[in-house]
């Protein structure tokens, strides 16, 4: 018989409304099984928390088990067994014996995800909300945790978050908690930006080219610092460049990273032209966290994977972090036998990153008084991911239609609709300014606030407009600490999350304004007041 799936967790989800045979993503419907047969026992996991103190093992199995189920991680079904079973065996150290009791208290069980996806339709909204928005806090949670960095308060709530996706079913219970979402995940990406900046040192603006260089190299994508950080200390005097690609190009702002010479620039876009892009290339890629593309057999063996990412019939790097076979696949293929021009969308052979909130910050009296002057009419927050469903062009031209005095903020892999676009400057500021990851939307919302403090008013009486896109469950967790902190008149798309009752839709409408995009000139025309 056909295995059947539900899973309406990304915004290309099929019709809008669920895939139901096999993931757009490209999961198949076993996968998805295993996915929430892995949910079910993470919900069970912190079922256990609530009479018995949580270990580190407890949340580290919790926050790897999240990340596993984030849309575009993990397509290797045994990888997924084995968390499952991590997952038991995390439970059976809070419990011992629970799992061979006979009592029946149901506690030995594992919550049936089948429950949610069959709740009346404005429960499983709201769940749906919390439980997709703890998968995306748990992308961040866990970068946190590679470089040494923790807070209890957010350990804490993914037990709590996931206890109420299983066994809370009312309106009053759901909804605070959904908001609570967006408040621990702005602490997680508190968390996160120290672990970074701490780290690696604060972001400086830079300007990354798009040629790659002849001669073997690697090609990084994903999320992860740490990672690059090994493979670029790994690397060193072995005449092989390493280039970013897709969420990893914020890496060339930060001055530990910048100190290698062979971290060379950035190749390609998005996540997911990967297929398209990495179909020809002459060396191999490092698969880091997210948003990534299933490999093609075609150069299924040029691709590696770490961590929680995993494909079929890819090798994939350890705990070890020993990075010789990536090392010896980029010296066995060779690279280009002459450096290769490659331009963005645009055209552009270059894009700038780096103007994270240390940056802006640092000049905000200069943009204060920009605006005060006139120099400066807007800013607009253009930012979030992309995605392959037609309609993402509207971020490129929404972009190129903003008035000549306004300043566009992005981060996120959207950017690449846009990055390599030159819209000139304003008083020495470059009107475009990429501020990182799509976790550096804290930084964001940093410089939101301090303008704010600086004008006297709040966050909604500035000349500040959020245009979003969003594809998985990290946009997710930050649309939730967008609302926590009352930003209204948000545009979102290209489309609404299927996961939306209508009910719920509304009430985000009526409250915080919440609108589709339309087209970029009615947009504009509304966020300025035209």
């Amino acid at each position: 018989m056909e295995n059947k799936m539900f899973c309406y967790q990304c915004e290309q989800t099929a019709g809008c409304t669920g895939c139901t045979q096999s993931g757009v993503c490209g999961k198949s419907a076993d996968t998805a099984r295993l996915q929430d047969e892995l949910t079910g026992a993470l919900i069970g996991l912190a079922r256990a928390t609530e009479s018995n103190p949580a270990t580190q093992n407890t949340y580290q199995t919790i926050i790897e088990g999240l990340f596993t189920t984030i849309t575009n991680v993990s397509f290797d079904d045994d990888a997924i067994i084995r968390q499952i079973e991590k997952t038991h065996a995390a439970k059976e150290e809070l419990v011992p014996g629970c799992g061979s009791c006979g009592a029946p208290c149901g506690k030995t069980e594992d919550y049936d995800m089948q429950q949610l996806w069959n709740d009346n339709e404005d429960i499983r909204s709201l769940k749906s909300l919390i439980l997709f928005g703890l998968r995306g806090m748990a992308a961040y949670a866990y970068h946190a945790q590679m470089l040494g960095y923790q807070d209890d308060e957010v350990n804490d709530f993914f037990c709590e978050g996931l206890f109420k996706v299983g066994y809370e079913n009312t309106m009053e219970e759901l909804l605070p908690t959904v908001l609570k979402v967006g408040e621990i995940n702005l602490k997680c990406m508190a968390l996160l930006d120290k672990a970074n900046t701490e780290s690696y040192g604060t972001p400086t603006p830079a300007v990354v080219p798009l040629t790659v260089e002849k001669g073997p190299f690697i090609v990084v994508t994903g999320h992860d610092l740490k990672d690059l950080e090994l493979l670029l200390e790994q690397t060193k005097d072995k005449g092989i460049n390493i280039y970013t690609h897709g969420e990893m190009l914020p890496a060339h702002a930060y001055p530990k990273l910048k100190k290698y010479p062979h971290l060379k620039g950035n190749f390609g876009t998005a996540w997911q032209n990967q297929q398209k892009e990495f179909a020809n290339l002459p060396a191999p890629a490092l698969f880091t966290t997210n948003c990534l593309m299933p490999p093609k057999a075609s150069y299924a063996d040029r691709v590696f994977t770490t961590e929680v990412v995993a494909f079929p019939d890819t090798v994939h790097i350890g705990e070890d972090k020993d990075f010789t076979p990536v090392i010896e696949k980029a010296l066995e293929l060779g690279g280009f036998a002459e450096d290769m021009e490659f331009t963005g969308i645009n055209g552009g052979n270059k894009v700038q990153t780096g103007f994270g909130h240390g940056t802006i910050l640092s000049v905000a009296d200069k943009v204060v008084e920009a605006v005060k002057a006139g120099d400066i009419s807007h800013f607009f927050l253009v930012a979030g991911c992309d995605g392959a469903r037609p309609g993402r062009n509207y971020y490129t031209e929404f972009v190129k239609q903003t008035p000549k005095d306004s300043i566009i903020l992005t981060l996120a892999c959207g950017k690449y609709r846009f990055n390599d676009l030159d819209l000139g400057e304003i008083g020495g500021l470059p009107r475009i300014m990429d501020m990182g990851q799509c976790n550096d939307a804290y930084g964001a919302i940093q410089v939101a606030v301090a303008l704010a403090d600086a004008f006297g008013c709040g966050v909604n009486d500035l000349p500040l407009s959020f245009v979003l896109s969003w594809y998985e469950q990290k946009a997710v967790c930050i649309l939730l600490t967008l609302l926590h902190l009352g930003i209204k008149n948000i545009r979102l798309g290209p489309s609404l999350p299927a996961f939306l009752s209508p009910n719920i839709l509304n009430f985000l409408v009526e409250n915080y304004g919440i609108a589709p995009i339309t087209t970029p000139e009615e947009d504009l025309k509304a966020l300025l007041g035209k």
